[in-house]
């Protein structure tokens, strides 16, 4: 399955559900001081959990362009250093805004990977809220009466107030969280370590790819939790992660989300992916960033020497800096892999097609003159 159709199919798969399929928010926010970039799946919706606005539609489902590199979640160091950190990521998702709650929710999770998406039932594993002394919170035992009638008990794990219980911040609506994690090991790994084990161990293939989100709190100032009048759903599934599940690899750069760029990588330097460590780590870092930065020129945020634009000239020049360190290319290059880029997402985003000459005059201009430096 290509990734298109596991997109396709996703956001196909909730419409039939009575959900509007709505367009990803741009990446890059303009209206909110609290963010400079859209980290989240639910970061547009964002009024709707608080209260202080209704949503036109009780279900929505999206796929979301995503960017985690400043503030809590800053994984840029580590992008191209493993196979699935990354800056710019999409985030599948489904919400329900005073409509459906766990009984749907984890329904059609279960339905959707395991009858649409056909991932073997024998390779997932669950986890359910604990519980929380500090909060007074018992055990999530809907959610776990309702995982007990799916999957077997020793495939349902249950998670700490860390790993189970989503909070916007400091005060807001929050509550518990069902993940669903894949174990992508040969039979004869699992044979040897049960995958129980490894899940939340920061283990490269026994990922999480879906966490559905149950709000039904609120975080008072004082640090108290009161119960919400309107329950929602809120859930987000990493794309890239799906993709390596679906496609049957190791790593979320061996799927076609990546694939395409890396081989006009390839072409341009010369360099096979796959024949040396350090290149391949450089290979990774060009192949994730051209991603982040070609989003965010076409969400309107050019690279600069304050705020979100030095964020995006960071990204742009650590991939330069790779491609001139360990790929020997001394001349602008990032700009030319912006076609194939546009070539294969173009169609699930247009604004990359719209944008396409801007995006590779902005980042050739930008290489050009970073290059002098180096």
């Amino acid at each position: 399955m290509t990734s298109s159709e596991i997109r396709e199919n996703f956001l196909a798969f909730f419409k039939g559900k009575d959900h509007t399929i709505v367009p990803s928010a741009p990446m890059v926010i303009k209206d909110d001081p609290t963010l400079m970039f859209t980290n989240a799946g639910m970061n547009q919706f964002k009024e709707y959990f608080l209260g202080n606005s209704k949503s036109k539609y009780p279900r929505i489902a999206d796929t979301q362009k995503c960017l985690r590199v400043s503030g809590k979640h800053n994984d840029l160091e580590e992008v191209g250093k493993d196979t699935y950190h990354h800056t710019m990521f999409e985030m599948l998702g489904n919400w329900s805004f005073g409509d459906y709650f766990k009984k749907e929710a984890i329904a059609w999770a279960w339905e959707l990977l395991t009858e649409v998406y056909k991932i073997d039932k024998d390779s997932l594993y669950v986890s359910v809220f604990e519980g929380s002394e500090e909060d007074e919170l018992e055990l999530d035992k809907e959610a776990y009466d309702l995982w007990k009638a799916i999957v077997p008990e020793d495939r349902i794990i249950l998670g700490s107030k860390k790993d189970n219980f989503w909070e916007m911040g400091d005060q807001g609506p929050c509550g518990p969280c069902s993940e669903i994690h894949v174990d992508l090991r040969s039979a004869e790994e699992k044979s040897k370590v049960p995958g129980a084990g490894l899940v939340n161990q920061d283990h490269p293939e026994v990922v999480e790819i879906w966490n559905l989100v149950f709000i039904q709190y609120n975080r008072k100032a004082d640090g108290r939790l009161e119960s919400l009048p309107e329950k929602h759903v809120d859930t987000g599934m990493g794309f890239e992660r799906l993709c390596m599940a679906l496609q049957g690899v190791k790593s979320n750069y061996d799927t076609d989300v990546f694939q395409p760029i890396l081989k006009e990588v390839e072409n341009i330097t010369g360099e096979h992916y796959g024949s040396d460590p350090q290149k391949d780590i450089a290979m990774r870092v060009v192949a994730d960033h051209i991603r982040a930065v070609a989003f965010s020129i076409a969400d309107g945020q050019l690279p600069s020497n304050n705020g979100a634009g030095y964020v995006i000239r960071r990204i742009l020049r650590r991939a330069v800096r790779y491609g001139f360190t360990f790929l020997e290319i001394h001349e602008p290059f990032m700009y030319r892999l912006v076609k194939v880029l546009v070539a294969h997402m173009g169609a699930a985003f247009p604004e990359l097609k719209k944008q396409a000459v801007l995006i590779e005059n902005v980042i050739r201009e930008e290489e050009h003159s970073f290059l002098k430096t180096l």
